[in-house]
């Protein structure tokens, strides 16, 4: 048989001989003007296909112009950067926060006087430290762990499911604060430049979580190269600041004329618990350092290479930075104020108001905006792999048309948004409330590491890696104490929030999965109940027929159920008593033999008396299964549903409950 015989066969729907009855209907579906592509006899790949409809054509366009075209799942592959471009997407977060962490430390030092200045470089040298502990430790997961070892990974794999869910509700609640965190200090910095803005700092905000959203959607190749020029211009620009301000402290450049805010009156003894307190609001430095970590599959290869020296790079740039600020702060006793940054003060010390000093303020606000990119990487990746677990709604796994996880990334954005509104963009607000989901993970991160090392030695000495173990021991414990410091110095200030966030997010991912769980035990088939229930011709199919009329729509359906069962039995609901006696006198003139039940509802009542009928026929036929049969039509244009009472659609969300009942909605369309 030729092949233009064959096709017209299956235009037809005619099954070709020496094929299984049903590859008809395969294809014949497959030979319709669905955008399908034959690769192989039964086999078909689905082409992008395309809206007839006007509001279809514009919804795409809207779609690929701001998301831009879909992409293949073969092209996943391709969508993986480079050190420079992961530098950029992974880092911004770590890096932005050296233009607020040293203010947060002044902020709270500041409270008990200008005496308290002598601890400002101590403390920033004590942040270094732990940010030099803190990398060697995820350089060394990053080893363990060459093809992607996130904290919800690391810790599940060594110290099981409770505290893989600690970890990963304290990452997903340090996501939502770093893009608050990250954009209202962007948002600061604009307003430092040109205060006139300040009154409209929450729209700015949420106007930039919106852009980050469209952007994320785009995909992680694409947004990687939209920041790479804003990273790059911060560190450059921040970093010629620091080496200006070192190079006054020695008496070569301009001189520096330092800007005075007002120093507020002692509110508090200078104490260890405030110092602590001061600390922990600078530990916020660190804030996105496990990003590489948890980003390695996003990487070319070799993965794991790349990724350590991305991670040894980022911690290298941000040291420099941090220090710096830290440093030049100290020196100038700059002030923290409402109304302008600590990064601002700086630059107009060194610089004044020339054009250089709006360069490091637009930077600046860039890095800051953009530093949201690293929790709208890890968000929705940590988001699918809970997924994955069945700990997060399913819808969590699916990629949008760039390969990006779309569900993450619009939620990310949801909740960020509410969160700036409600705080007021206010970064000194956000603050308390920062920091402890993400020393946390990092405690448990390290100290899964340790349990990993010693089981690779498979309890031998001789076989320890002493040197790994080391390493992970000193990370878990120094942000372990840090993560005490964190909840206790911050508590009363927001922090008691996020503790009792973490428990609310654990116990609703646990919830889900005893859901999905449930459901999996209950759908669960075995081969002999397949074979059981498929035996077809040894059950008596029954067919139930909802009508309001005897019209084309409740026809078609009762031809359809004619076509399953052989038993069909019609309903109807007189809801006015004259419509019952009306549908039997034209059921007898059309001499139709299926049985016609009138129900006849004195209260007008629809739904419930339709519903009891059905229940009660299902009782008395019997059968193992019962189809209700629903006629419906569809209007041509969608704002003519609105003039109709959608009772097919509300049928089927009453019947849905039933057990043993099977639901058939047979369209009928109307023409224009």
């Amino acid at each position: 048989m030729g092949t233009d015989e064959q096709s017209s066969l299956i235009r037809n729907g005619t099954s070709i001989p020496g094929t299984h009855p049903g590859d008809r209907y395969i294809r014949h579906v497959a030979s319709s003007d669905l955008p399908l592509r034959e690769i192989a006899p039964g086999r078909f790949v689905a082409e992008l296909a395309e809206p007839s409809g006007l509001l279809g054509k514009v919804w795409v366009r809207l779609r690929r112009a701001l998301i831009g075209y879909p992409l293949r799942t073969a092209e996943a592959a391709h969508q993986r950067i480079g050190k420079a471009k992961a530098l950029a997407v992974f880092s911004s977060d770590a890096l932005s926060s050296t233009a607020y962490a040293t203010e947060e430390i002044l902020r709270v030092l500041i409270l008990a006087g200008t005496a308290a200045y002598a601890f400002v470089v101590p403390i920033g040298a004590a942040i270094v430290a732990l940010l030099a502990i803190v990398i060697f430790s995820y350089r060394q997961t990053i080893h363990a762990y060459p093809h992607g070892g996130g904290t919800y990974i690391v810790t599940k794999d060594n110290l099981g499911t409770g505290p893989a869910l600690l970890a990963a509700a304290a990452l997903l609640s340090d996501y939502v604060l770093t893009v608050a965190v990250s954009i209202s200090a962007g948002v600061a910095a604009i307003t430092s430049a040109f205060p006139s803005l300040y009154p409209y700092r929450v729209e700015l905000a949420v106007t930039a979580i919106l852009l980050l959203t469209v952007i994320n959607l785009r995909g992680v190749r694409e947004s990687a190269t939209i920041f790479m020029l804003p990273t790059y211009a911060f560190i450059i620009c921040v970093g010629a600041l620091i080496l200006l301000g070192l190079a006054s402290l020695v008496g070569i450049g301009p001189t520096p004329h330092p800007v005075r805010h007002e120093v507020p009156a002692p509110s508090s003894p200078l104490t260890l618990f405030l110092i602590l307190r001061a600390f922990a609001s600078g530990s916020t430095a660190l804030t996105g350092v496990e990003a590489i970590a948890d980003g390695v599959p996003a990487f070319k290869e070799p993965q794991a290479e790349n990724a350590r020296t991305t991670l040894l790079a980022m911690g290298l740039i941000l040291g420099f930075l941090f220090s710096g600020i830290t440093l030049l702060s100290y020196h100038f006793h700059l002030v923290p104020s409402e109304r302008e940054t600590i990064v601002s003060q700086l630059a107009r010390t060194l610089v004044d108001d020339s054009p250089f000093y709006y360069v490091v303020q637009a930077a600046t606000a860039l890095i800051l905006f953009l530093a949201a990119n690293t929790a709208f990487a890890d968000f929705p990746r940590l988001a699918y792999f809970l997924a994955r677990d069945r700990f997060l709604p399913r819808q969590f796994r699916f990629q949008g048309d760039r390969l990006a996880f779309s569900t993450g990334i619009v939620t990310l954005g949801l909740f960020t948004s509410l969160l700036v509104v409600i705080r007021q963009a206010s970064v000194s607000a956000l603050i308390p409330l920062y920091a402890v989901g993400v020393f946390t993970a990092f405690t448990l991160s390290q100290s899964s590491m340790v349990v990993h090392w010693w089981r690779s030695a498979n309890g031998s000495l001789r076989h320890l890696s002493w040197h790994s173990l080391v390493i992970n021991g000193i990370g878990a414990i120094a942000t372990g104490v840090v993560t005490v410091v964190v909840v206790v110095t911050k508590f009363v200030h927001g922090a008691w929030m996020v503790v009792l966030l973490i428990p609310a997010l654990i116990g609703m991912m646990l919830a889900i999965h005893r859901h999905y769980v449930s459901v999996a035990e209950q759908l669960r088939v075995t081969t002999d109940e397949v074979r059981r229930r498929l035996r077809f011709g040894l059950r008596r199919s029954v067919a139930i027929v909802p009508i309001a009329s005897l019209n084309r729509a409740s026809l078609t359906a009762l031809a359809y159920a004619r076509s399953i069962a052989d038993d069909v039995v019609a309903v109807h609901v007189a809801t006015e008593p004259e419509s019952g006696e009306v549908l039997q006198q034209r059921w007898r003139e059309a001499g139709l033999t299926i049985p016609l039940i009138i129900v006849e509802s004195p209260y007008r009542e629809l739904l419930g008396p339709l519903v009891a009928v059905i229940e009660k026929l299902h009782r008395e036929k019997g059968a193992p299964l019962v189809t209700v049969v629903i006629p419906e039509f569809v209007t041509a244009h969608w704002w003519e549903r609105l003039l109709h009472t959608q009772t097919a659609w509300r049928l089927r969300r009453a019947l849905v409950q039933i057990p043993d009942l099977a639901i058939t909605m047979v369209p009928y369309q109307l023409e224009e």
